[in-house]
């Protein structure tokens, strides 16, 4: 795992063909590079996630136990997301019943 690496991006874009899309990556930015496709990304984490589901036939043990962690990180703070925003519906949802039954 080699392009994992931090390294900083020299180029500001990466050259594709008509099927890719053209990253724009700011000099002095660093980025995590997919060894597979080049895509750059700004978090490990999120490389991992991109390797996962963009290429999971050619991953190695390493590169499968790292998606893993990222994926089930990730699912953690989506978990957490969703209470506190079922917290804050809940709560303006009856503030605005109190105000209603108020005026």
């Amino acid at each position: 795992m080699t392009d994992t690496a931090t390294q900083p991006a020299v180029d500001t874009a990466a050259a594709g063909t008509d099927d890719e899309a053209v990253y724009d990556v700011p000099a002095d930015a660093t980025a995590y590079r997919c060894s597979y496709c080049g895509r750059p990304f700004a978090r490990e984490s999120w490389l991992a996630l991109h390797r996962g589901l963009a290429h999971p036939n050619e991953l190695d043990d390493e590169e499968i136990e790292a998606f893993r962690a990222a994926h089930d990180e990730e699912e953690e703070s989506l978990s957490t997301f969703r209470l506190q925003a079922l917290g804050a519906l809940v709560l303006i949802y009856f503030g605005f019943l109190m105000v209603y039954a108020l005026v």
